[in-house]
């Protein structure tokens, strides 16, 4: 599941958040200030098409703000690419098998500022029917109400992880797995003390 938000308790909280794992996130601003003026467009632009203000998109390219996954998916959306772009690049390993395998010291990651939320790809890519994602949601991160097409399946590795599916609640610990229709509104979040790790199997691939 791509979890959506950090759960903002006022607007002015949102901004100027710096991220818990800079050092990861730093490429995904760099990557939308490069995109942008790659395609001659000015932050006016994106920002109006995208629906949030020009601040905010400026925060978010210096990375100092957070970045929600489906203010992510808007800009990307207008900037014509798939969000996956945001994927660090290309798995690495030998040759012969990242088609197929992938180590973990070569997963491809994605860290979200200020969310407290990061995604690991744990299937080679996102060609073929299904996506496999090792999430990590850090204590009182909580996604906001979301859907999507598909259907997913998930795994509790580590810690506790609250889930609400159509309205339903339930609390998972680890060892706890579950699956529903994408279709349906859902949102989960980590009441817990410390990091939860899910592992989410999606088909079709949402990244």
């Amino acid at each position: 599941m791509a979890i959506r938000a950090l759960r903002a308790r006022t607007r002015s909280q949102a901004q100027a958040v710096p991220a818990p794992h800079a050092e990861a996130q730093e490429g995904v601003g760099e990557q939308l200030r490069e995109l942008r003026r790659a395609k001659g467009m000015t932050l006016t632009a994106v920002a109006s098409e995208a629906g949030i203000s020009v601040g905010y998109l400026s925060q978010i390219e210096r990375n100092q703000s957070r970045l929600p996954i489906g203010v992510l998916r808007r800009i990307s959306d207008v900037l014509g690419i798939h969000i996956n772009y945001f994927f660090q690049r290309e798995a690495g390993g030998r040759a012969d098998e990242r088609d197929i395998v992938v180590r973990a010291a070569n997963r491809r990651r994605m860290t979200f500022t200020g969310l407290g939320i990061s995604e690991e790809l744990l299937t080679p890519n996102l060609k073929g029917p299904l996506e496999m994602l090792m999430s990590t949601i850090e204590p009182g991160a909580d996604s906001e109400d979301y859907s999507h097409d598909g259907v997913e399946a998930g795994l509790v590795i580590k810690g506790t992880l609250d889930l609400w599916v159509a309205g339903r609640r339930f609390r998972l610990a680890a060892g706890d797995s579950f699956s529903f229709r994408s279709t349906e509104v859902h949102r989960c979040a980590n009441p817990g003390r410390v990091a939860t790790q899910v592992v989410w199997v999606i088909t079709p691939p949402h990244y």
